[in-house]
Parts: C-alpha cells; structure tokens; sequence
C-alpha cells in the first residue's frame, strides 16, 4: 500500500478495494484508460489477473467462474466500444443472475467534451445488462464507488455492477480504500404464498413445481422431491440454468424443452404451476400461430418464491406447511458401458454418462445435437451443469474457462457446437496460457442446425440462398488445426470408439485438449 492515503490514486484504491471485498480475480482485456489500473494490479499483490484476447471471452468467464465459485470476479475493460464486444456474455451473465464487478475505463472527465474517437454512452451500454450502474467522477470517490460495486454484486440472487472509470480518476492522487460493505441475506418467502401453495398441491389438480436460479442445487431438489413424492406433483426446471447439481445421489430433473411445440407438449396437461425461484415460462421468440408461454391458458400460476428469494427455505416452509413428508431417496442407476459405432446424440451421452469424473463441471452449448444429454446423464457420476442462460450464442467456451478457474482440480467439460465456437474461440488461448484442465468436445456438423429448425418453425420454404446462409462447409473449419494455433492439443474423431480413446486421454491429463467431433 502506499505510505498514505493522499499518496495512494485512484486505481490503487480500487484493487485494494476489489481485495478487501474478497474480490480476488479478475478476467481482463484492457487498453489505454486501463493502464493505471493494470500498473496497481502489478504493484499491489493478491488479484490473480486472467487475460482474454476478446471482450466476449473476458465477461463470458467472469460468468462462469461466478456461477461455481459463488462470488464475483472483477472484469476490466476498455472504455465504450470494449465494454460493448463483452454485452453479449454480459446479457448471459444477467440472465444467470451471476455476481460480477465489471470495471470499464473511460476518457477522462476533462477529454470526454472533445468528443475523441473512442467517446461512447458507455453508461448507456451497460445499463441493459447491469443492475447497478454508475461512473466514478473524482479519485476519492473511486474507493467507496468500488465498494458499493461489490456489494450490489452479491444482493440476492446475484447481479453485475458496472463501475465506469475515467482515466483521471485512477492516475489523480487522494484514492482511499473502501470498507467492505454488509451484503444484506436473501429475502424469505412469504407465509401468504406458502399456504397459497400447498392448497394448490392439496387441490386434486395435476401440478407442476418449476424451479430455476438457486433452487436447483442438491438441497432444494431433494426438499422438491419430497414434496412431489407426498402430493403426486411434477418438478421441472426452466429451459437455461446457470447451474444444476446433478449425478448419482441427487433428484434428477429434466427442464422444459427449447422447441415451442415440444415445450407447449412438456405443459399441456399442468393445470398448476407453482413457480419456485424462477418467473413464468415463455418461448424464446414469437413463431405465427403459436403461443408465446408454453403454460396453458387455463392454468393456475403461483409463485412461492421469486429469484431473489432463499429458495431453500421456501421449500422447506411448503414441506412444513404440508405436515413435513419424509425424504426420499435418490434413484438408483445400474453400470453404463461407453457406447461404440456410430456416433449420434445418444450414444455420446451413453459414453459421457460411462467416462464423466467425480465432480465434473458440464458446460453445455449444444442445443440440437445435445437434445438426449440431459435426460441420458441423470446416472453419472456426480457434477454440475451450466448452460448459456440468455441466448446469445458464444458462452460455452468462455463460460468453461471460467468455470476452470474457480475450480482448480475439477475436470470441466464442454459441449460445444462448431457454429458458437467460433464466437469466442479465442478461449483457447487464456485455457492454454493458464493451463486450464478443459476438455471441449465441438459437435462438428458444418452448418447452423438450429437454424435450420428455426425457418421450419416460421413456415418458411427455404431455397438455395436461404440454405447457404446456414452452411459452415464451403470452406470445412479446422479445430484441430485453429486450437494448435492457440496452444491447445486436438484431435478428430468420426466414430465413438475413437471419442471414447481420445475423451479418456483429455481426463488422464494435465491442460486443455480439444476434440473435434464430426456428426451428421
């Protein structure tokens, strides 16, 4: 630390700050108005600094790394235009109510009115995927702004903070370190809502309990199960979870499918849904003809606990409610052979079912070849599931670097496509210099196959043109080649006999390695 407070600018002041708010990682791709702050970060010890090579990349494992090591990591990006290549994995992270201090640089207050190249409504870019925004005007302010960042980052269910510093306030003098400010405890559910919801389930009506956000840890499901085994109801998750607890041991779950007419099908005979740490259901886009919830008209819709809310206690004021049913067990699941020949949905979650390590983190970023994998690998061993919770596609690999960052000693896995991948591909390379154990497995059909399905759903008749557009063939992308570029090992497999060799090589290993997958 520097000798006093008037010695110390403002940059110093934020990582002290960032530390002493147990923010101690920070994923970064910086630029000139960052310098001061990158200068502090090498001066003051205790930030472990994680560099991506895109701002998607950095803001993408941000999200991951908050999702498994259940507190924020810092971002640091450069002024508008670089906080506006990360909004995509940003709009993910706030759709996986992830904890994030997302730090932006700016032009100094005194430059800004000049108008120079780089001047953007930086404030303006980051309120859609922020839930707590503001700009730090003066250097002894940056302190007690950071504070306050990482305070709001953690209120229940989790949110990010965007600080926005121009340049003056981190090289000025007079920086003081914040104090670390009380994060306030998830609210509880009301007891209003909790008899409204056992009436429900005492009702005779066939019943749906949807969970989402932080009901969906081992816990909750087992408090879910037991609920569900003493009244005759259903649970199910929302469609995108930023994480489950699942595996061998925990009440499996399965969510409600991406296709409108499959997720219409999933909740055609609930007449009641009680919803639990999540919001109604609705259908990614609006297609002619069809509905925009897959909830029936008719139905009942309750909600014991919002997202914000202690789902555990929510759940276990209902089981209470309803005379506290006794727990139940865990299915039980036989052995699982690797699966061999052709290689199609099925037979690689056969095989990922049979390999997958104790602990593993599954980064999932295949939404149509992936269609039998969650449902298949109830049996595995025990791990956590992540997927990309807001749409935009390009959060799988950031998402798994991360992940790998906050769990040192666990295997992540990630289900890539080969269309996503190439978003934020440069993951790689930070997997690579960081030596991070990932094994990315791309599901390499050379075409945007979700797409695809999308035309049919919109009644389109597609011709040549229109077929173009959704074709990654003309020329074939190389992974293999693309992740030896990046310091990553690689290798081809066209059968299962060759995914189950490679797949076992990448877990008996140290680092990343990448396998290119091909599928129909």
């Amino acid at each position: 630390m520097s000798d006093s407070n008037q010695a110390m600018n403002g940059a110093e002041a934020l990582v002290h700050t960032l530390l002493a708010s147990g923010v101690d990682t920070c994923f970064s791709n910086p630029g000139t108005s960052e310098m001061h702050f990158v200068a502090a970060l090498d001066r003051i010890p205790g930030m472990r600094c994680v560099l991506g090579l895109f701002e998607g990349v950095v803001t993408g494992a941000a999200d991951g790394y908050a999702r498994i090591a259940g507190k924020p990591a810092a971002t640091l990006l450069h002024c508008g235009p670089g906080l506006a290549n990360g909004l995509a994995n940003l709009h993910n992270g706030r759709r996986a109510s992830t904890m994030m201090v997302n730090c932006v640089g700016d032009q100094a207050t005194y430059h800004r009115p000049l108008d120079a190249p780089l001047t953007a409504d930086t404030e303006g870019f980051a309120r859609g995927v922020s839930g707590w925004v503001r700009t730090a005007m003066r250097a002894e302010d940056v302190g007690n702004d950071a504070a306050v960042a990482a305070q709001m980052a953690q209120v229940s269910p989790g949110q990010i903070s965007t600080l926005i510093l121009p340049s003056d306030t981190c090289w000025n003098p007079g920086g003081v370190v914040g104090k670390p400010l009380p994060v306030p405890p998830a609210p509880m559910a009301t007891p209003h809502a909790v008899k409204v919801a056992a009436q429900l389930l005492r009702g005779g009506t066939k019943t749906l309990l949807l969970l989402g956000g932080n009901a969906l840890r081992a816990d909750t499901l087992a408090e879910a199960a037991r609920i569900c085994a003493a009244t005759g109801a259903t649970m199910m998750s929302q469609g995108s979870n930023g994480r489950i607890e699942r595996g061998v041991g925990r009440h499996p779950i399965n969510g409600i499918p991406y296709p409108v007419d499959q997720a219409v099908a999933a909740l055609k005979d609930f007449e009641t849904i009680i919803l639990v740490g999540t919001l109604k259901p609705v259908i990614f886009f609006a297609y002619p003809n069809k509905p925009g919830s897959p909830v029936r008209a008719d139905a009942t819709v309750h909600p014991l606990s919002r997202p914000e809310h202690n789902q555990l206690q929510a759940l276990q004021a209902l089981a209470e409610e309803l005379g506290n049913p006794a727990a139940v067990a865990a299915p039980s699941y036989g052995m699982v052979e690797v699966a061999k020949g052709a290689i199609s949905s099925e037979s690689f979650a056969q095989s990922l079912t049979a390999m997958m390590p104790e602990q593993a983190i599954i980064v999932n970023e295949a939404v149509t070849f992936g269609r039998a994998f969650v449902g298949a690998t109830h049996g595995a061993a025990q791990h956590d599931w992540l997927t990309v919770t807001g749409g935009a596609i390009g959060g799988g690999m950031p998402i798994s670097t991360g992940a790998a960052v906050a769990a040192p000693g666990r295997r992540v896995i990630n289900l890539q496509a080969d269309g996503s991948a190439m978003y934020t591909i440069q993951s790689l390379w930070t997997q690579a210099r960081e030596k991070l154990d990932v094994t990315t497995v791309i599901f390499n059909n050379r075409k945007y196959q979700i797409l695809i399905g999308e035309l049919a759903n919109v009644g389109a008749n597609p011709g040549r043109t229109a077929m173009d557009m959704m074709d990654l063939g003309n020329p074939d992308i190389d992974f293999v080649k693309i992740a030896g570029g990046m310091g990553v090992e690689a290798a081809r497999a066209e059968t299962m006999e060759q995914f189950n060799d490679l797949f076992a090589q990448s877990l008996n290993r140290k680092g990343p390695f990448l396998i290119d997958l091909k599928t129909a």
